[in-house]
């Protein structure tokens, strides 16, 4: 049975949608540093050596790269670490209702700031300066300040990954990452694409938003950090 696209993502994405964005070395590529922290290997049985290569070439010394999916086969002087299994979320048909739109605006670069300082605050790991090129991304504001944001992630012509779904600690418990959430997977699914997600395993809260909102787990999905030896 061949493998779906969605079980290898960030070398879809990467051989796809982000094309234009890809750092290569075959058979590997990666996001610019300053973009994502992800790496994607080709799925097809590649050399210990030729991965060493292209990790060599790709990831500078003092950086990680994280990766989701199969592994790469081991290659000499890098330490390849299992960091947890993620629920790989997708939402196969629009979400029933109208999703209300109103107060959510497109973040541009004018709001380059204000997303910085949210997803510093409670999305820290995987928001860097440049990661708004990946996608569109959305918010809601309330008294001037940046409350909530979802935008769009890695994906190909057919699917795009919705993240940084995140709501600012004033806000919790207002509605409105679902309205987000739904506003997003809606518009996907006009667009004739399929909106899927990554949600930890720790974090139940957020697995229950999806569920109740029309995302259905595909299947558990590993997530690794590469980089160097010691």
């Amino acid at each position: 049975m061949s493998a779906h696209v969605l079980d290898n993502p960030i070398w879809q994405s990467l051989l796809s949608r982000h094309l234009q964005l890809a750092q290569r070395h075959e058979p590997a590529a990666r996001y610019p540093a300053q973009v994502a922290p992800f790496l994607g290997v080709a799925a097809d049985g590649a050399d210990s050596d030729a991965l060493g290569a292209a990790f060599a070439a790709l990831i500078p010394a003092d950086d990680t790269a994280l990766l989701l999916g199969v592994p790469p086969p081991a290659a000499p002087g890098w330490e390849l670490r299992h960091l947890a299994n993620l629920a790989q979320m997708l939402c196969a048909a629009p979400v029933a209702g109208e999703a209300d739109p109103d107060g959510i605006v497109e973040l541009g670069p004018e709001h380059h700031g204000d997303i910085l300082a949210l997803t510093a605050l409670v999305y820290p790991h995987y928001f860097r300066p440049r990661t708004p090129e990946l996608g569109r991304y959305f918010g809601l504001y309330c008294d001037g300040r940046l409350a909530a944001m979802a935008g769009e992630r890695m994906g190909t012509h057919d699917y795009t990954e919705l993240s940084a779904i995140c709501t600012h600690p004033d806000f919790v418990g207002r509605g409105y990452a679902r309205r987000l959430l739904v506003f997003l997977a809606n518009d996907n699914h006009a667009r004739d694409r399929v909106p899927f997600l990554h949600v930890s395993r720790d974090n139940p809260r957020a697995i229950d938003l999806y569920e109740r909102n029309g995302f259905e787990l595909r299947r558990d999905i590993p997530f690794w950090a590469l980089r160097r030896s010691a």
